[in-house]
């Protein structure tokens, strides 16, 4: 099926989910689109951030006939994916569900921690789905916000990175968790100096790479692989500034993003 998958985020933090999508399944072509005129999300009301999920799920459907929809953002997904699924037939992959079962399927869960924007740790969605999933687990949720600015300037080895990140993490070094999500799409790109804080005792969960999985295993279930071809396309759209998206983005995707294009919704 030669439909494209759409991703989507409030700016270029999906990207490492992109990165984890074409790596996991490089014959499908994808369209990315980055809410920039509007980031971020991670302090927005929930009826504000499912308004603009709702908008961009409508335009790639329209414009770009979608096969399926990744949610690319934990704020989105803790707050707008029950609607997104509601309203429409394809497939709506979030971050949320793709972690949680990753931390079910751990052997050791006994203490799983969760670190994620205001947004994400206030709508308590990890800890709603951990609790359903791996009921005998304590659950320990910190919100890390700086940690996206620090992300996006690239500051992936700084001793300051690494002293804010000894700053939000401290209670989990004092009672290490089994596990911790990454509930970010932004804190991959930071899986080293948060690794080199909590040490190799915490499994770390990266929503980008189990998100990938989910879609690998959704597109072969519904049969709607694209037929094998030489590699698929990547499309990257925004809805602001996309000089800025295309610098800053490089860090996310790991490569250069090209001819990025604008779009108003």
């Amino acid at each position: 099926m030669e439909n494209p998958v759409g991703v989507f985020d409030s700016g270029v933090g999906g990207l490492t989910v992109l990165r984890e999508l074409v790596s996991a399944l490089p014959s499908e072509r994808f369209v990315y689109l980055g809410d920039t005129a509007r980031v971020p999300y991670g302090g927005k009301s929930a009826e504000t951030v499912t308004r603009y999920a709702i908008e961009i799920a409508n335009h790639l459907i329209r414009t770009r006939d979608i096969k399926l929809l990744v949610v690319a953002c934990n704020t989105a997904s803790s707050l707008a994916l029950p609607v997104l699924r509601k309203i429409y037939k394809i497939p709506v992959v979030g971050m949320v569900d793709p972690c949680v079962r990753r931390a079910a399927a751990l052997s050791e869960k006994r203490t799983i921690g969760v670190i994620g924007t205001l947004g994400t740790v206030r709508s308590g969605a990890y800890e709603e789905a951990l609790r359903l999933s791996v009921p005998s687990a304590r659950v320990r949720s910190i919100p890390c916000p700086l940690l996206v600015s620090l992300a996006e300037e690239g500051w992936t080895d700084s001793p300051i990175t690494r002293a804010v990140i000894a700053e939000y993490l401290a209670p989990f070094l004092v009672d290490p968790p089994d596990a911790l999500i990454l509930g970010c799409t932004h804190y991959p790109v930071l899986k080293g100096p948060i690794r080199e804080y909590l040490g190799d005792g915490t499994a770390l969960i990266d929503s980008a790479e189990e998100a990938a999985r989910v879609v690998d295993i959704l597109l072969s279930e519904m049969q709607v692989r694209r037929a094998v071809a030489p590699a698929g396309e990547v499309e990257f759209l925004v809805t602001d500034d996309p000089e800025r998206f295309a610098r800053v983005g490089k860090g996310f995707f790991g490569q250069e993003l090209p001819d990025v294009g604008s779009v108003a919704l």
